[in-house]
Parts: structure tokens; C-alpha cells; sequence
């Protein structure tokens, strides 16, 4: 009887070594060299300029997935349309800063218990040092928890969370929350290979086997944004790596109202975000993603098949 339970002992943790040793690839059920890409637009519920793009991106373009910023003014407007388009790849986009200078939000999370979360004017702080320095851990895990619920309550069903200008992912303690909260609720949380530098951690230790770890993140920088951007996707959507990549991008119209949002932005501001819709939404991206035998996954395939 020894022998035998020793012999299962043995089985079951060779079995669970494998698992662990598999690439995402195998695990999501394709071919260990496969090139995965998640095509991933950030910042819905900004605006209606950015849902109204972001929505045209994923159903007549190559954007296959998308996050909400549940603070935001525009959000009612984009929980209605994911409640009504189940299908959508849409998580949620972690929000603690409000980074622009004349459009502001502040928590979820009701303010006299998030002090240390707003400025005093009642917003969410505009850097992501001044959340680091003043915001307390206890805090930012309920409002992470508050933005889900929120969610919730409105009919979204979260593919997954992720971070905005990566603000909950920059402090150790702030990682820690947002993975429990994502445990919590049984969503995939965004982590990349990235994150272990700044932080100086490995994150396998903390993570179980069945999470997921990003291998590659890419987007594109101020730099390449005013030299030759469309030159720059088609480059990278050609050297994709094998494993799983998230590129991130921005999507709006170029109007009136999203010039307003971003005033005094040139960086990520309305025009970036135009042309990164009218690359991400154009024969050409289609044709190349086709060309260079690339997978789309969406968080929906890896939260079903991985985390639930």
C-alpha cells in the first residue's frame, strides 16, 4: 500500500512538472511554436471618441480584445454595449491615476473611505509616483475590488484585468492586490516577464501554475510615434516572436472632443490615438497577421481554458 501511494505521489508531480514546462502555446491547446498575439486597445470608457473607435477597431478591424476604465465619465456608454455584445473581449483597465489636465475622475470606491487615494481636489492623483508615495495598500485593493464589482453590477463580464499607465503593478504590495482581487473573482491578471525587472521579483513565486505570465509586451514609443509608425507595426507584427505577445495600443477619433481630453498631450494624445486606429483598422494589419502565420487569442479563450 506504501509503495503504491508513493508510486501515485511520484506520477502526480511528474504529471504536474510537465504541465508546468508546457509553453502557453500547449497549453491554450496550439502548437508549442506558435506566434500568439492578443491585438489589445486600452482606455475604453475615457471617451465616447475612444469607445466609439475601439468598438469600429473590433468589429471591423483586427482589435481583438479591449479594457474598461470603470472611474471614467464614458463608461455607462461602453458597459451598455458590452452587455449587448457578450462576445467582446473586454476586461478591465485597473485605473488609480486621472493623468489628464482638465479631464478628471476620481475612485469608484466612496471617497471618505480612499483618502489616501485622491488629491484634494477629490481626483485620482496625475502620476503614477504621487500613487506609489501616498496611496496605502489596504486602499488601492478595494478599489481595485470596487472597480470589479462595479463592473459587474452593470452586466460586463471581465475577460481579465490589467493595469493603467501600470500603476497597480509598480509596488510590490500593489501587485499582491491585484493579484488576490483577480483570484478573487476567477479573472486572469495581465503579468508580463516585464514587471520582474522593476520590481525585482521572479513572478512565478506569485503564481500558481495554472496563471498566466505574458512572455513579450510591446507598444510603440514616443520616438517611433513621430518618425514612421506604421512602418514600426508592420515591422513588428513581421519579427513577432513565438509565445504570447500583448501589444497595446490606443484607439480614437481625432475630434474635437478628444483633442479637448487630451489638451496638452501630444504623446498618447488624439492624434496617436487616430493613427493607431487607422493602422490596427486597415487591410494592411489583416493582410500581415495572415502573412506572418499569427494566432489571435483573446483573455476570454485564456480565462476559460486556464482559469476556470
Amino acid at each position: 500500500m506504501k509503495k503504491a501511494l508513493m508510486l501515485i505521489s511520484f506520477l502526480f508531480c511528474l504529471v504536474s512538472l510537465q504541465a508546468q514546462q508546457k509553453t502557453i502555446a500547449e497549453r491554450l491547446g496550439y502548437p508549442k511554436n506558435t506566434k500568439l498575439l492578443i491585438l489589445h486597445a486600452d482606455d475604453v470608457g475615457v471617451s465616447h471618441s475612444v469607445n466609439a473607435a475601439t468598438i469600429t477597431a473590433i468589429e471591423k478591424g483586427c482589435v481583438n480584445s479591449a479594457s474598461i476604465m470603470v472611474p471614467c465619465p464614458w463608461f455607462n456608454e461602453i458597459a451598455t454595449y458590452a452587455r449587448e455584445h457578450a462576445q467582446v473581449d473586454f476586461g478591465l483597465h485597473i485605473t488609480l491615476t486621472s493623468e489628464w489636465n482638465n479631464y478628471k475622475w476620481g475612485p469608484v470606491t466612496p471617497s471618505p473611505q480612499t483618502p489616501t487615494l485622491i488629491n484634494k481636489q477629490g481626483f485620482l492623483y496625475s502620476t503614477v509616483d504621487s500613487v506609489k508615495q501616498f496611496a496605502s495598500t489596504p486602499q488601492v485593493e478595494e478599489e481595485i475590488r470596487s472597480q470589479v464589482r462595479r463592473a459587474i453590477q452593470f452586466g460586463i463580464n471581465p475577460t481579465h484585468l490589467d493595469a493603467h499607465m501600470f500603476a497597480v503593478v509598480r509596488k510590490l504590495d500593489f501587485l499582491k492586490a491585484y493579484i488576490k482581487v483577480g483570484r478573487e473573482f476567477k479573472i486572469p491578471v495581465f503579468l508580463a516577464r516585464e514587471m520582474e525587472r522593476e520590481l525585482n521579483i521572479k513572478l512565478d513565486t506569485l503564481t500558481s501554475k495554472n496563471e498566466l505570465i505574458v512572455d513579450s509586451i510591446v507598444s510603440i514609443t514616443p520616438e517611433m510615434m513621430h518618425s514612421n509608425p506604421a512602418d514600426y507595426y508592420a515591422q513588428t507584427l513581421r519579427s513577432l516572436p513565438v509565445g504570447l505577445t500583448y501589444f497595446i495600443i490606443h484607439t480614437a477619433y481625432d475630434n474635437e472632443e478628444m483633442r479637448s481630453v487630451t489638451k496638452g498631450f501630444i504623446d498618447w494624445g488624439s492624434a496617436w490615438r487616430q493613427t493607431e486606429f487607422d493602422f490596427f483598422s486597415s487591410a494592411e494589419c489583416g493582410k500581415l497577421l495572415k502573412e506572418n502565420n499569427i494566432q489571435l487569442v483573446t483573455w476570454r479563450e485564456i480565462r476559460d481554458k486556464l482559469y476556470r
